[in-house]
């Protein structure tokens, strides 16, 4: 697998000169400054471009390159925003860039109650809890009917914490589901936003009367405007699994499990349309039997990130290590290095340890606890890769 590694741009603290002193080869990355829906020049592109180059690297995969609301809802603005994106992806290809991540996720990326959830190591992982995601639902976003989602016994819970959380707490929630995990990556609300939840609110109106079957139209829709721009100018787009890949907040969810994501390939199939396979997202459901899906659509992926998460007995769900939980990343590999061992990967979501909590950096994306997963599946890379080469003599 070519070792990649997600980089926000010239401003991120991490360099891409630590990147090559770790055994990174590609860059994950994306232009963060341009806003959602606004055409990536190709000048900007080949700036970029050339700047990761100068480092002795190279651009690998575009992440992401975002559908804007009105594309997914179905809006007035869709077909505008349709023909941005396809000069973009042209200018993409122009610039020799080849896969494109994407999401159709509604209103709201990967979602986490608690961003420091602490192990009993000392280091801290992402985590989400059923029922904290519940109060922040009935409580704060006050959603109509929301108490309708859950059943007696978690509503029951859900009044519990409501009697004893504080305005600190949250405030915290607030951060953590709707700002932090999300404006860094999507842009529909940042920190300093006088009323996130409002905005977010908003943004969870566009989507009245947009059932599971439009969400898929809409899909459809977008695919079958874009792939053509993707077979002319050499780039593969690849649909990133919902994270987790279940409903929330009354929002319908397309690419959650093996039949959604046999819908999507087949709504338009052609090579270019594929999936970004994220172990991470898929694990956190228990309908998802991961290693079996790797099997069946190693040969439409196109990216993979490689996570892993543990579902407990309540329902919540946690970032696992790397060589342990639902993910099965060591299977995943060998599927992927027989199926194509030039697929890109990077490692995802790593644990925050030795000081990086301090450091400020995007959730999920501390330094060190990324390089300890790489070097772990660097070594597992290494060792399927020997197996593979054992094998192949025998065989001769």
């Amino acid at each position: 697998m070519e070792k990649t590694w997600r980089w926000f741009g010239k401003k991120d603290q991490i360099t891409l000169a630590m990147l090559r002193q770790i055994g990174v080869e590609g860059i994950v990355t994306a232009l963060h400054d341009v806003p959602n829906g606004e055409v990536w020049t190709l000048e900007a592109i080949n700036d970029l471009k050339w700047y990761i180059e100068e480092s002795g690297l190279y651009w690998s995969v575009v992440e992401s390159l975002p559908v804007c609301e009105a594309i997914k809802c179905g809006g007035p603005e869709r077909d505008k925003l349709i023909e941005n994106y396809k000069t973009s992806l042209a200018n993409l290809g122009q610039a020799g860039i080849r896969t494109v991540c994407y999401n159709f996720m509604p209103v709201i990326d990967w979602v986490r109650t608690d961003l420091s959830y602490p192990s009993p190591d000392g280091t801290t992982s992402l985590y989400f809890d059923k029922i904290k995601f519940a109060y922040f639902d009935i409580h704060i976003l006050k959603r109509k009917d929301a108490d309708k989602t859950y059943s007696e016994e978690e509503l029951e819970k859900v009044a519990s914490l409501a009697a004893m959380i504080s305005e600190t707490e949250k405030d915290a929630l607030i951060d953590t589901i709707i700002v932090k995990t999300q404006g860094f990556i999507n842009g529909n609300i940042k920190e300093g936003d006088l009323n996130p939840v409002e905005k977010f609110k908003q943004l969870l109106a566009l989507y009245d009367g947009v059932d599971r079957n439009q969400l898929r139209q809409n899909m459809k829709y977008f695919l079958e405007q874009v792939i053509p721009v993707c077979e002319k100018y050499n780039v593969n787009i690849c649909v990133h699994p919902d994270d987790p890949p279940f409903s929330l907040l009354g929002l319908p969810r397309i690419v959650t499990n093996d039949e959604d994501i046999e819908w999507i390939l087949k709504a338009v199939d052609n090579p270019r349309n594929g999936l970004t396979f994220c172990a991470g997202s898929l694990s956190a459901g228990l309908h998802n039997d991961v290693p079996a899906l790797a099997e069946k659509y190693a040969s439409r992926t196109h990216f993979i990130h490689l996570r892993s998460t543990s579902v407990l007995s309540n329902g919540n769900f946690i970032e696992a290590p790397h060589l342990k939980g639902r993910g099965h990343l060591i299977d995943l590999i060998r599927t992927f290095e027989k199926a194509n061992p030039s697929l890109p990967m990077r490692v995802d979501h790593g644990r925050l340890m030795l000081g990086d909590e301090n450091k400020g950096y995007n959730p999920g994306y501390s330094f060190l606890g990324r390089m300890y997963a790489l070097a772990q599946l660097d070594g597992v890379i290494a060792t399927v890769d020997d197996e593979l080469m054992i094998n192949a003599d025998l065989k001769e």
